[in-house]
């Protein structure tokens, strides 16, 4: 997802009665059950402005509303919330408790399904003017306002301490739901998941009373709050309350000096961006760049592994794209970067008889980050799904690939394929939220077009895709001996629909595999009525 891929690959450019501003306390707000800092020691300044509620007769109302990923989905909530503190967002829920409403929350708007955008949703509270990111001196971790982008988590981090989190390689994703799902990017082989990282999250949560207070839940294992923190470590957004906070320390880290609680960013980032036109790929080039890309990390997927820090992205574009690309990237400071990037790339290209293009780059780690894209270029109509493997694909799978991506079609859809593993699999299953840690890919399907008259033509293309290739364990990642179910951030209603899903498996397993009834326990201890829901929420026991 930087500047040469997403849709620069597929041939275009490239998520109540007028405005009131309120400063009010809120009489009934019960106080955080531990202190929470609000003055910032670098980032952002503490904010000023009151709740602002939008009514649909508001000029800013659009702007609101429009604010999500996939144009698919367009809500017309009856009111908007802008908030700023966690306060005003217990205001917030506490009025749409009073009024009836149905709560959705929205920090960076790229959630790939109508979650927000649900016509049954009555309030969105929007969280992205909450984008504060400081050093919490007392709490020896970063704190990180959900409204906040990982671009800007990424520059406050680094620049003002040189350290980082393994997050997103898109910096215009918001750190509010990315964290909740688990959370992973270039640095996830190296560093694990951004969860792993996670110390704490401040959450306004509504009791079996209908109000809302905030809670705090640590990492420590005698906080009595501490599943609510477990469940933030994968559960995923929408499930049991709003985190207006969330703070960052690598488990083990000591001392007070904040250069040393994170990982280390790297120097530099070096990069091949290596390139088959679909002209030149017959089916047994194709195949053999598969089985070499799926052996390879079969090999090289352990913890402690020289290639750590090697992370790719293999963009399957469909034959409409031109291209499949492979973009390759490497912390620039390690000894023999250039070498393992070269070994790699040999290694997926061993044995086809095609001669691919390779561009080659080398930036400072910073400038690199920031500048990658996730840009549609106005195709903003999606359908995504996803799923992790553990061992390669078979050779009916690849068939079924290049069968599927080959064809002469108009649809421009993609099937990417993530370097995972590594130091992500060194983790219990059971440590956090996020289940899925035995895993050597990860892959993301997507169809994205602009046209909503081609609608069913592009759905009916990614949902038959993902069932040939899923064929053989009821057209879904199955946790088993080849795949490990699918991600949470990769949300996909069609997990629920037995046309689709013919497992037997329910969709909660493929996200969450034997840490579901955990995560309702905590459902059940911290959102008894069931506010914070959607159509793959993590539901009530019985």
């Amino acid at each position: 997802m930087n500047e040469f891929t997403r849709r620069g690959f597929l041939g275009s450019a490239a998520a109540v009665g007028g405005a009131a501003v309120v400063t009010t306390a809120v009489p009934g707000a019960a106080a955080a059950e531990a202190a929470v800092p609000e003055a910032a020691e670098g980032g952002a300044c503490a904010p000023r402005t009151g709740l602002v509620a939008v009514d649909r007769t508001d000029r800013r109302y659009q702007d609101l509303v429009s604010r999500g990923f996939n144009g698919r989905f367009r809500g017309k909530p009856d009111a908007v919330y802008v908030v700023h503190t966690a306060d005003q967002v217990v205001d917030a829920v506490n009025r749409a408790m009073d009024a009836g409403q149905r709560i959705a929350v929205r920090s960076g708007g790229h959630c790939f399904e109508g979650f927000v955008d649900d016509p049954a949703v009555r309030a969105v509270i929007d969280m992205s003017e909450m984008r504060q990111v400081f050093y919490d001196s007392g709490r020896r971790a970063f704190a990180v306002e959900p409204g906040a982008t990982l671009g800007e988590a990424y520059r406050t981090l680094y620049l003002d301490w040189g350290v980082t989190i393994p997050a997103g390689v898109c910096p215009q994703v918001g750190v509010g739901g990315h964290v909740l799902g688990g959370g992973y990017g270039p640095l996830s082989r190296r560093d694990g998941v951004v969860a792993d990282h996670l110390y704490a999250v401040e959450v306004v949560v509504v009791d079996a009373s209908g109000r809302a207070r905030k809670v705090v839940a640590t990492s420590a294992e005698g906080d009595p709050n501490r599943e609510l923190w477990w469940a933030h470590t994968g559960g995923g957004g929408g499930n049991f309350g709003i985190v207006t906070r969330y703070w960052f320390r690598t488990p083990g880290a000591t001392g007070n000096d904040p250069s040393a609680l994170l990982p280390k960013a790297p120097r530099s980032t070096l990069r091949h961006l290596v390139t088959w036109e679909w002209t030149a790929l017959t089916e047994q080039a194709f195949t053999r760049i598969i089985d070499n890309h799926g052996a390879w990390h079969q090999r090289n997927s352990a913890a402690g592994t020289p290639y750590a820090s090697l992370h790719s992205v293999f963009y399957l574009n469909s034959r409409a794209a031109g291209q499949i690309v492979l973009d390759i990237q490497i912390d620039g400071g390690l000894d023999g970067a250039e070498g393992l990037l070269n070994d790699f790339v040999a290694a997926i290209n061993e044995g086809t008889g095609v001669e691919p293009a390779v561009q080659r780059s080398t930036e400072p780690w910073l400038r690199a980050t920031l500048a990658n894209k996730f840009d549609t270029g106005g195709f903003d109509r999606t359908k995504s799904k996803g799923a992790y493997l553990r061992k390669p694909w078979t050779a009916a799978q690849v068939a079924t690939l290049y069968a599927r991506l080959s064809a002469d079609s108009q649809v421009w859809g993609e099937v990417s394929l993530y370097s995972y593993g590594a130091k992500v699999n060194s983790v219990p299953e059971t440590a956090t939220a996020t289940a899925q840690r035995d895993s050597i890919i990860k892959v993301w399907m997507s169809a994205t077009w602009m046209d909503p008259d081609q609608d069913d033509a592009n759905l009916a293309w990614i949902r038959e895709t993902y069932r040939e290739v899923f064929a053989a364990t009821g057209g879904v990642p199955v946790p088993g001996d080849r795949t490990e179910g699918t991600f949470i951030n990769y949300p996909d209603i069609d997990l629920a629909d037995p046309e689709w899903n013919t497992s037997g498996m329910p969709w909660h397993t493929l996200y969450y595999k034997g840490n579901y009834p955990r995560l309702q326990r905590v459902k059940a201890r911290w959102d008894p009525k069931n506010v914070f829901r959607h159509a793959l929420s993590v539901r009530l026991p019985g």
